[in-house]
């Protein structure tokens, strides 16, 4: 239901008060406007500058008032079917009993009347006294129709050039969801200034400006992701099930019958590529790639946190479809009793995202410690599948090494990898980019700056404690859950039951 319905249900239902959270108040006050002018109402503006400012209808406009306490004594006194748009009234209540009394007053009498306040605030900052007689309401961004209509108006002006073949402007349009209209039209503006023309190029520079601004809201991060499957060592019964889902985001699949997917949890030792699967999947489904800060959503106003992550999970669906990636989700959201409650909030809200949301957004998990996370998180129904990255085979060792040994532009034909992959038993992608990224360090270092050869790697390895060594615990623990048969293994091979052997380590 848009901004425009939900605010005529609330008034039809007698609430006389109502805030909306937004920055664009423009698009709020043409919003209501609009509402006013359907139901012929009268509508009045109040703000500290400009005071009593009449919008439309017939009615007699307030008198004067300099001050809050003036201006919502002169609402109570107005007489017939009337809104009021209130603006940054939220500075009008911070540490001033007074106004939130006569504002508590004030909406308790309304309820009775045919008049309504409707304050526009960028913050939530509700009093106490006020949340059991105020309506919150959140503010979407605008949609595709909307930035159609900001993109046309700018291309009317006088020298505005625009070159865009078939499907180049909806992919302009695309760039820029989940921008405010103001961010937007900033943004188009620059692209049409930038070069002179408005064309194909300007994307990047759009979504270069879209990761700037999304990274200012907080709480997530804008991506661009160009990982491959050949980037990713092993993990192939994963990457077989990406596949199968690759085109579920087109109209086809809906008309096959197919439901979009909902995400995956990649669950597993630390190390095994959680971070870098989620980046691969982004890139491989050609989706943009949004990582949820969880840490981040966290305020320290009451109910804060919950309406940071309604706003970036509304903000994800916005720019939809896309991935996004909470990356160690147990540190974020394991529940804990020492911060009122506000953590398990926090979690109910997103597992009633993830159980319910309608928009194509790919959730991504990672997990390292499975302990700290509650049950209800890992059901179906709210992922697709869960996948268990273990310690890589010698087969998946064998394709790491080639990967990063191709990354850093070396020949890995040059190289025994069949040696490297034996001897780096227990040992985790992350450690074999350490040991090829130290092999390196010691052929630049050694006379001339010789070329890299197995036997550096090798000693680098030497030099390593493996992980699986060093928390040998922890990491049996995390395998038991594969052993278990808890998880789908991201790998085909069936988990190796005996215990990882060692290469003995020289010092």
């Amino acid at each position: 239901m848009d901004l425009i319905k939900e605010l005529e249900l609330c008034i039809r239902s007698r609430f006389p008060l109502i805030a909306i959270l937004s920055y664009e108040e423009e698009r709020i006050v043409d919003s209501v406007i609009e509402l006013c002018e359907k139901r012929d109402e009268a509508c009045f503006l109040w703000d500290h500058a400009d005071f009593f400012q009449h919008l439309t209808g017939q009615a007699e406009t307030p008198r004067t008032a300099k001050d809050p306490l003036t201006a919502l004594e002169a609402i109570d006194k107005a007489d017939g079917a009337m809104l009021f748009i209130l603006r940054d009234f939220h500075q009008c209540w911070d540490r001033q009993p007074r106004v939130v009394r006569k504002l508590r007053n004030l909406a308790q009498r309304l309820k009775y009347t045919k008049k309504t306040i409707v304050i526009t605030t960028p913050v939530q900052q509700v009093p106490e006294e006020l949340r059991d007689e105020m309506v919150i309401l959140d503010y979407p961004v605008p949609g595709t129709e909307e930035l159609q209509g900001i993109l046309k108006r700018l291309l009317r002006t006088p020298n505005a050039k625009w070159d865009l073949k078939d499907g180049e402007g909806e992919r302009v349009i695309r760039s820029a969801l989940g921008l405010s209209s103001n961010q937007a039209q900033r943004v188009f503006a620059k692209a049409i200034v930038s070069n002179g023309v408005l064309d194909q190029r300007d994307i990047e520079l759009i979504n270069a400006e879209k990761k700037q601004i999304i990274r200012q809201s907080g709480a997530l991060e804008y991506y661009t992701a160009s990982e491959t499957p050949a980037d990713v060592g092993g993990l192939r019964n994963l990457k077989a099930w990406l596949d199968l889902r690759e085109r579920a985001f087109g109209k086809q699949a809906r008309d096959y019958g197919l439901p979009e997917p909902k995400g995956i949890a990649l669950i597993g030792v630390p190390g095994t590529g959680k971070s870098l699967t989620a980046k691969m999947i982004a890139a491989q489904w050609r989706l943009p790639l949004i990582k949820l800060d969880v840490g981040a959503l966290f305020g320290q106003l009451v109910g804060e946190s919950e309406h940071n992550l309604r706003r970036a999970l509304h903000l994800a669906e916005t720019v939809s479809p896309c991935v996004m990636w909470i990356d160690e989700i147990e540190k974020g959201l394991a529940v804990g009793g020492g911060d009122g409650g506000t953590s398990q909030r926090v979690f109910a809200t997103m597992l009633s995202w993830m159980q319910e949301k309608t928009r194509p957004v790919f959730v991504v998990a990672t997990a390292n410690d499975v302990s700290l996370l509650p049950p209800e998180l890992l059901r179906r129904g709210r992922f697709d599948e869960i996948f268990f990255l273990d310690l890589p085979s010698l087969d998946e060792r064998r394709e790491i090494f080639n990967v990063h040994l191709r990354k850093r532009r070396r020949d890995p034909e040059k190289f025994d990898l069949e040696e490297l992959a034996a001897f780096s038993e227990g040992y985790v992608g992350a450690e074999i980019e350490q040991a090829v990224i130290d092999a390196m360090f010691i052929a630049f270092n050694d006379g001339e700056g010789r070329e890299i050869e197995t036997s550096d790697v090798v000693a680098a390895l030497k030099k390593q404690v493996p992980l699986s060594r060093s928390q040998r615990e922890t990491i049996a623990r995390l395998r038991s859950w594969l052993t278990e048969g808890r998880a789908q293994s991201a790998s085909y091979r069936e988990p190796e039951k005996a215990k990882v052997r060692f290469v003995p380590i020289e010092v």
